[in-house]
């Protein structure tokens, strides 16, 4: 498959997503846009109002001869992770995966203001990635020099080189950003029958039209251990189950 076959080939919301990155941060790389105009500030955003850097800070990294292979290690796990998961759980509601990453960029805006983290590349990335593997937790993924462990325990592996090598906190907060969109979306609705926080505005459905046939839903949301609805009385048959799953 050549390169132009591949770049199609990858689902619109990734897509979108890695062209962004790539080419910010080259124009930032090659000085045509100026890098010191394009990272998160909480001081700047608040005090100057200078909002647009929670969007360029998303998109943005820091190029140099020392980041280049932790940049093409990001971009593999957007074409990897982010993909799937495009593909798989979001292939027939392409506006539900763009509200995800709508919320899990907030989430990385906020992370990086608190923490005061320049770019967010990494955060997301692993808030992405985290989502995933919660969703194919068996799943046997390969890593470096040939290990191979349940996908579970890659978003841990990740933070803990970011941290050991690194001393940063950027993927910590990208796993608890990606817990609190999988908790939320998934196991509160889902597994203990709560209200469902997280529905996609309609404004989205509107934009990004559901798609209908196709195969999805391989990553599989945790069963639910809500009590059942309670028969009523004034029925001797109960209440009949709907076919398939929301």
């Amino acid at each position: 498959m050549d390169a132009g076959t591949w770049y199609k080939s990858l689902p619109r919301f990734t897509r979108y997503w890695l062209t962004a990155t790539v080419a910010l941060s080259l124009l930032c790389r090659f000085g045509l846009l100026p890098l010191e105009y394009m990272y998160l500030s909480r001081d700047l955003v608040l005090t100057r109002l200078q909002l647009w850097r929670c969007v360029t800070s998303l998109f943005v990294f820091p190029l140099s001869g020392a980041t280049g292979f932790h940049f093409l290690i990001n971009c593999y796990f957007i074409t990897q992770y982010s993909a799937r998961l495009e593909k798989d759980q979001y292939a027939r509601s392409p506006a539900d995966y763009m509200y995800l990453l709508i919320i899990t960029a907030v989430l990385a805006v906020l992370g990086g203001m608190v923490f005061n983290l320049y770019f967010l590349m990494d955060m997301l990335v692993v808030a992405i990635t985290y989502i995933w593997c919660q969703l194919n937790k068996e799943v046997v993924v390969s890593f470096w020099f040939g290990s191979r462990f349940k996908a579970m325990y890659l978003p841990w592996v990740l933070a803990g080189i970011e941290l050991i090598f690194h001393g940063s906190l950027a993927s910590l907060v990208g796993i608890f950003n990606g817990h609190v969109y999988y908790f939320l979306k998934f196991q509160y609705p889902q597994e203990l029958g709560g209200n469902a926080f997280l529905e996609t505005p309609q404004m989205l459905k509107r934009l990004v039209p559901d798609v209908s046939g196709g195969i999805s839903g391989f990553g599989v949301p945790p069963e639910s251990r809500a009590p059942p609805p309670r028969q009523s009385a004034s029925s001797p048959w109960g209440r009949g189950m709907a076919l398939g799953r929301n």
